[in-house]
């Protein structure tokens, strides 16, 4: 059984990469060559919001599914899993409006400050929030349950 879920956790960080490495090929964004030039004076790409704005919420949607599910392979726990799935959903629903206004606004607040905000929105990092934190939380409870 301890196999299994750790075959999951891997196909959760797998289909994670997968999102990752196949991003220019399975999602529409026209700013993937933008935040990978240099030269930062160059001229906005053209682009469809609709399809962008969809685009971003299947990623979304992806890295979602793949971080709940090494969450709850990690943890098994459900409720924990469900929390995880609110944390990253609350940082998607914080980030993704000021994304947008940042394509909207062309950038013009700050081109690293755009950056980063791009990074909330494509990434899964929130992930790298959660499982150390729900670690300390099991160690937590089992320090409680071995003191009663």
């Amino acid at each position: 059984m301890k196999i299994l879920n750790w075959f999951l956790i891997a196909v959760g960080v797998c289909g994670l990469f997968g999102v990752r490495i196949l991003e220019d090929r399975i999602f529409y964004d026209p700013f993937l060559d933008y935040f990978h030039i240099a030269n930062k004076n160059i001229p906005l790409p053209e682009f469809e919001w609709l399809k962008l704005i969809f685009s971003h919420v299947f990623r979304f949607i992806l890295n979602l599914f793949f971080s709940c599910l090494i969450i709850h392979f990690l943890f098994k726990n459900k409720h924990w899993t469900i929390q995880g799935a609110l944390l990253i959903s609350i940082i998607f629903v914080i980030t993704f409006p000021i994304y947008i206004y940042c394509i909207h606004d062309k950038f013009q607040i700050g081109y690293l400050f755009s950056f980063y905000m791009r990074r909330f929105v494509i990434q899964p990092l929130i992930l790298l929030l959660i499982v150390p934190l729900f670690y300390y939380r099991k160690q937590m409870l089992l320090r409680s349950d071995q003191s009663l």
